[in-house]
């Protein structure tokens, strides 16, 4: 049965190609994870605020090794896109952006971000999914864009608030944590936002 409408992107409107590195201002860029990368994200994930809102430890860096071998997979799949956030002049690993859960026929994808602690509140969250929100709008034509977050999380609404991503709602007890089930705010930016 056909269906009435054009898928928004089609396959391959991302694996076309390569990964590319994206620009995001004030000495940060978003590249595409490397093989070298797994010390500095295992070291990432020995802080405690990742245990507290992130559902996944890494404990080696074999472990992180196979996340980014993962993510490396995910660019030629189009299941998901992954770039380091890195310092472009030192290369210094600052955090992860990218796009999960993407269905391309429906343009649409969730942003996911995290930052080391030291990039932490010095707006790297902020300009790598600004970044990445642009590049994914203009670039290769997705529709919209969405973000959750604890709503426990208040930093994590600012970054979605300053990156252009309206408050949609809540979904309640929509994710559990190492503490509990978490309410999350729903946050979206759509295409000519």
């Amino acid at each position: 049965m056909p269906f009435l409408i054009r898928p928004v992107l089609r396959p391959g409107a991302l694996a076309r190609g390569p990964q590319p590195v994206l620009p995001a201002g004030d000495g940060l860029v978003l590249r595409p994870w490397r093989a070298e990368d797994a010390p500095a994200v295992h070291a990432a994930f020995q802080d405690p605020a990742m245990h507290q809102w992130h559902v996944r430890s890494c404990d080696s860096v074999g472990e992180a090794a196979d996340w980014i071998t993962q993510w490396q997979k995910g660019w030629e799949d189009e299941r998901n896109a992954q770039w380091a956030v890195a310092d472009a002049a030192t290369d210094e690993l600052l955090g992860r952006v990218g796009l999960r859960q993407i269905l391309l026929g429906d343009g649409v994808a969730e942003v996911a971000y995290w930052t080391v602690a030291r990039a932490r509140g010095r707006g790297t969250a902020v300009r790598a999914t600004t970044a990445l929100s642009r590049w994914a709008f203009e670039e290769i034509g997705f529709h919209r864009l969405e973000l959750m977050h604890s709503v426990a999380n208040p930093a994590s609404c600012r970054v979605a608030a300053k990156a252009g991503f309206s408050l949609e709602g809540t979904r309640r007890s929509a994710l559990l944590h190492p503490d509990g089930w978490h309410d999350m705010h729903l946050h979206a930016r759509v295409r000519g936002d």
